[in-house]
């Protein structure tokens, strides 16, 4: 029996660097040697908190890689491929997967939270989940295609007009790749809200007009000044920011949420008005599928990389062995934390 390295959580705020058995390939699908694999804010509770849904659980579903065994009936990568992989795993056969919404499965898995995922030397995905990397992209950067994916996905929730002025809340991971996208689609002035000066310092950095930290600025002493904005993007998943983004935005303006939640969002009678009184457009956004899945998003976010119209290098901020084992997640929750986006290396390019 063959024994490959993977982080393994087994239980509240323990992970484990284990050998496990080696994933078999079976028909429909591809074991996949993984190359680089990032930590999301979705794997922290898995760990910090035993949010999992079973013990023991590798984590990992931010990772890319090259193809080294295919089984029976896969057609469309082979052996050697590059690919980013879409974590997604829907049944195929419910009524929203037969609408074309994979994203809206009722039976869905997902690698890395109910399947084996990445954080681990291989592990087999379906032939449907890969998605091929241009040669010109290097793995380290395709393994940020997913939450870029989430971002675009976030966007096209809601018709931006070219030049429209947005706000985006939460300067994380996922708001900095919104910025990204919005500087691809031809967005206007881009303003972008958090209380970490350092992220707000990459968000201009990569294409953002303001940041603004409302420790040093409160936002209605901001907008006094500056005219609202068009949209708003709200990443953050706070019920402070999920009420601004309706108090500050303009009339028939838009709103996507694209923010977990992990508070009760509380709205009193003055700002729920202002959706009906400003005839705002609100909706959500749930990851970042669509039919053929795993969709455009997929071969959009690899085509803006590989073209150098979008740029997530400066993302990166730490790379980390399969040994360090949770060393990266602990960097990830320090107060005022500078990290952004932390790969494990697992098996780098060369």
């Amino acid at each position: 029996m063959k024994l490959v390295k993977a982080l393994v959580v087994t239980k509240k705020h323990k992970l484990e660097l284990q050998e496990i058995e080696k994933p078999t390939v079976v028909s429909g699908k591809v074991l996949i040697k993984v190359a680089y694999c990032g930590i999301c804010g979705s794997d922290l509770p898995r760990y910090f908190d035993g949010g999992v849904h079973a013990f023991p659980q590798v984590l990992g579903h931010e990772f890319s890689g090259v193809v080294v065994e295919v089984g029976d009936k896969v057609t469309n990568v082979k052996k050697g491929d590059r690919v980013a992989v879409a974590p997604l795993v829907p049944c195929g056969n419910c009524e929203n997967c037969q609408k074309g919404e994979p994203a809206m499965c009722a039976y869905y898995s997902f690698i890395g939270s109910r399947e084996q995922g990445a954080m681990a030397e291989y592990v087999v995905v379906p032939e449907k989940n890969c998605v091929k990397v241009p040669d010109s992209l290097s793995l380290k950067e395709a393994a940020l295609v997913e939450p870029l994916t989430v971002a675009i996905h976030g966007i096209e929730r809601i018709n931006i007009a070219a030049g429209a002025k947005v706000m985006v809340l939460g300067a994380g991971t996922i708001g900095l790749l919104t910025v990204l996208s919005l500087r691809a689609i031809g967005a206007g002035e881009i303003i972008v809200v958090d209380l970490n000066d350092k992220k707000l310092s990459v968000a201009k950095t990569i294409g953002a007009d303001e940041g603004i930290n409302p420790a040093n600025q409160t936002l209605e002493e901001y907008f006094q000044e500056h005219s609202l904005p068009d949209a708003v993007i709200e990443t953050a998943g706070s019920s402070i920011t999920q009420k601004q983004s309706i108090e500050f935005v303009n009339k028939r303006g838009k709103i996507v949420y694209v923010g977990t939640s992990t508070k009760d969002v509380v709205l009193d009678p003055e700002t729920f008005e202002k959706i009906l009184r400003g005839e705002l457009e609100v909706t959500g956004s749930w990851m970042s599928y669509s039919a053929p899945f795993p969709g455009y998003e997929w071969e959009t976010g690899l085509r803006y990389m590989s073209t150098g119209k979008i740029d997530v290098k400066p993302l990166i901020t730490g790379l980390y062995q399969l040994e360090d084992i949770a060393l990266p997640f602990d960097k990830m929750v320090e107060p005022n934390s500078e990290a952004i986006k932390l790969l494990y290396a697992i098996n780098e390019e060369k």
